[in-house]
């Protein structure tokens, strides 16, 4: 009976898991070992979905961990990690049961030292210049006098003290200040605002337009001036329409916002020498420049009297001209009094002469001779005209005569009636005047209307021949 029952095989009485449960006992496994890590590597392939997390891949010359940054962290990250940067990362090991791998849950990122941090700065450096921000073109020259000056630093540092004296002591402008943070995470959006809201301010409103930018910060170190070279940065200097000044650092410090300026300084003291002239200096010049007005004007006077007088030399006597002429003027004088006495003698002859025949007789007999003529002549055009008159009267008593005999009237007078419809149109058979709304009869002495109500119109007044004692007489 022993032979028929078969042993149970080895291990198979080891307890079985699921998937999931594996999974889990993996997962706590792993972040109950590496709960709070530190990992130093490069950055590999960055991906920024929609959702606003942040996925990224570290890794060395021989191995690459996938990492994960929430939306929440990655908005209040310092420094954006982009490709082929060396990091540390700060954070846990998790796992993905989805697709069986662990990963990294990143809490903090930051550039593994100033190597790192000097690598992106020249690859971005890099990027902004491919793009034409620092190019020459694009920079605006400087107002020589501004009016007012808009201020991007610190309101509590030396800084803006330095700036404000340097401006009293070489020419007194009106300044505007921008309080922001110069150092830390809120560095960058906050100048980056600063520089946008100036531009945003209109020419003549309540808040005056500066004509001149000024980004100033004292030195410090990478770190620390890593705020001004942030992209947003650089992108608003090199858009901005007001002329812009950086003076970030001291001399020998160089950010990204130095090269998208319009014009840097060494020192926030040398922009504020840059923004202004020396008012003492534009004086002294303004009084040598008045100076030399004068000089000139004097020595140009000078110069065109003694030509006057050089020309004057060469000129007639003055006094012999106008003798001369005024000879002549004397010769003409006494010519026109005897030319009158001449003309008016001569004109009197001729006065005489022709009033010779002017004797009244005369005149009289020449006027009763052309009013015989006239008498004459108007008879004979009065006896012309009253027999064109007959004429034309007997033709138009006919033409009246042949107009009653073919006209309608007579015909009404033996009897007839003319039917019109209400629209005035003659109607000549019965159907018609069946399907009219009314008609209008007209006898020898008036209208009648049929339709609505008859009402007799007023009769038709005939007209009366025109009898020869009617017309009138042209004379």
């Amino acid at each position: 009976m022993s032979d028929l029952i078969d042993d149970p095989a080895p291990g198979q009485n080891a307890p079985e898991f699921s998937v999931s449960e594996i999974s889990g006992a993996v997962k706590r496994m792993i972040e109950g070992e590496f709960d709070h890590v530190r990992i130093r590597g490069e950055v590999g392939r960055v991906s920024r979905p929609a959702s606003g997390h942040l996925y990224l891949d570290l890794k060395d010359d021989r191995a690459v961990l996938a990492g994960v940054i929430w939306k929440g962290v990655a908005n209040r990250l310092r420094t954006r990690p982009e490709e082929g940067m060396e990091v540390v990362a700060t954070g846990k090991l998790t796992t993905f049961p989805g697709q069986s791998r662990y990963q990294m849950v990143i809490e903090d990122i930051a550039p593994a030292g100033i190597g790192a941090l000097m690598a992106m700065l020249e690859k971005r450096k890099k990027a902004l210049a491919a793009e034409g921000l620092f190019d020459q073109d694009r920079k605006q020259k400087l107002p020589y006098l501004p009016e007012v000056i808009g201020v991007v630093t610190s309101p509590s540092g030396a800084v803006i003290r330095d700036i404000l004296h340097r401006l009293r002591d070489r020419f007194p402008r009106k300044v505007l200040i921008w309080p922001v943070p110069v150092q830390g995470e809120k560095c960058a959006p906050a100048v980056t605002a600063a520089i946008e809201g100036f531009n945003a301010l209109t020419v003549g409103g309540a808040m005056p337009r500066p004509d001149l930018l000024i980004v100033a910060r004292g030195g410090g170190s990478i770190e620390d001036l890593w705020g001004f070279n942030e992209e947003a940065v650089a992108r608003a200097a090199a858009a901005s329409q007001i002329p812009l000044i950086s003076a970030v650092g001291h001399e020998t410090d160089t950010t990204l916002i130095d090269f998208a300026a319009d014009v840097r300084a060494p020192t926030p003291t040398a922009a504020a020498e840059l923004a202004v002239p020396v008012r003492s200096e534009l004086l002294g010049w303004l009084a040598s420049m008045d100076e030399r007005r004068v000089r000139s004007l004097s020595t140009n006077l000078q110069q065109r009297r003694q030509r006057l007088r050089d020309l004057a030399r060469a000129l007639p006597n003055p006094a012999a001209l106008v003798a001369m002429q005024a000879q002549r003027l004397d010769v003409l004088a006494g010519r026109p009094p005897r030319a009158l006495t001449t003309h008016t003698q001569a004109r009197r002859a001729q006065l005489v002469e022709k009033s010779a025949g002017l004797r009244p007789r005369l005149l009289a007999q020449g006027v009763e001779t052309r009013q015989d003529r006239l008498a004459r002549v108007a008879n004979g055009f009065r006896q012309a005209a009253t027999a064109q008159v007959e004429r034309l009267r007997t033709r138009l008593d006919g033409l009246e005569r042949l107009r009653q005999t073919l006209g309608y009237t007579a015909t009404l007078e033996r009897g007839y009636a003319v039917v019109r419809d209400s629209g005035g149109v003659l109607i000549s058979d019965a159907v018609t005047a069946g399907k009219a709304p009314g008609l209008d009869i007209q006898f020898q002495d008036g209208h009648v209307q049929v339709g609505s109500a008859a009402v007799a119109t007023k009769p038709v007044k005939k007209k009366k021949p025109i009898k020869p004692e009617d017309q009138g007489s042209l004379f």
